[in-house]
């Protein structure tokens, strides 16, 4: 969701601020301990550094150039238009293009600013595989609750690992009940600390049966409007848990944990090939991070000279 964006762990968009640690309260050293030399802290990486992204010089010299006019709906844009998911004053040729192991769907709320949202990045980077659509419009999914998740937190959601498992789980319930429960091998297994499951239950690691990926692209205040619809009940929720946002247009008042809905996209992928297909992720997907990457750097540079002044 987001502050323009997408909805991932108590989850939005805009960037962020952390929390302090509970671990960071101050300590009162033994009197017979040695004084403890204050050391300078090891710089962390930079945001979003080491991702495999293809060159910028198209992104450069079209900002150099200024904005143009969309041939389509005359909007003054520079890069993309949001209002018509097309380039402006960028060739086709030299912006990468991703193709996904799974479809994505984003539900956007009808009060979202379009040129605000991350979620046009998806959709420019990854035609094939992204769709874009304006509450209340939402796709039917009320046959294919065992192949279709919603990335959104809450107390009911679940963490990417767990996600195969309880979409397996959710296959063999719905073929046991539509068989009349005959052909299926009724067994048990136990869950982490050694709990059993029901019956006809399943943890065995096979092929993950998800197929599409929910997104809601909203603010967080905007959201309960869609994710009480309920169209989306009965989908299994998952929330990416440790991910922290960068984004540049903080919520005010917001935990770190709030993604852009672009980032949302980008670690939800992520994580569903480490953890579901338990495949090496060698950046198939940093490219989806094409725009909002050249965007951040763009908007920090901006900042920092401004504040310099």
């Amino acid at each position: 969701m987001s502050s323009s964006d997408v909805l991932a762990s108590p989850s939005g968009v805009d960037v962020s601020s952390s929390p302090k640690s509970p671990l960071a309260k101050t300590q009162q050293p033994d009197k017979d301990s040695k004084p403890v030399t204050k050391q300078n802290p090891v710089p962390a990486s930079p945001p979003l550094h080491g991702l495999k992204l293809a060159p910028h010089r198209e992104l450069e010299q079209a900002q150099q150039r200024g904005r143009l006019k969309c041939s389509s709906c005359g909007g003054s844009r520079m890069f993309f238009c949001y209002t018509c998911c097309s380039l402006v004053g960028v060739s086709q040729q030299e912006i990468p293009s991703v193709k996904l192991p799974i479809k994505i769907d984003i539900i956007k709320h009808p009060s979202e600013v379009d040129g605000k949202s991350t979620a046009i990045h998806a959709k420019i980077l990854a035609p094939d595989d992204v769709t874009i659509y304006t509450y209340p419009c939402i796709p039917e999914y009320e046959d294919d609750t065992d192949k279709v998740v919603l990335v959104f937190p809450g107390p009911g959601s679940v963490s990417v690992e767990e996600m195969t498992w309880r979409l397996q789980n959710l296959a063999v319930m719905k073929g046991y009940t539509a068989g009349g429960g005959t052909h299926i091998r009724s067994h048990t297994h136990r869950r982490e600390g050694g709990e059993a499951g029901i019956e006809g239950q399943t943890e065995t690691p096979g092929a993950c049966p998800l197929q599409r990926v929910v997104f809601i692209d909203s603010t967080w205040n905007q959201t309960t409007r869609i994710i009480t619809d309920e169209r989306l009940q009965a989908l299994l929720r998952v929330e990416l848990k440790t991910r922290k946002t960068c984004f540049w247009r903080h919520q005010k008042g917001s935990p770190d944990t709030y993604l852009a809905t672009i980032e949302a996209v980008y670690y939800f992928l992520k994580d569903y090939q480490e953890l579901c297909l338990r495949q090496e992720y060698t950046g198939q997907y940093d490219n989806l991070m094409y725009f909002y990457c050249y965007l951040h750097t763009l908007i920090n540079k901006a900042k920092t000279t401004a504040g310099r002044r």
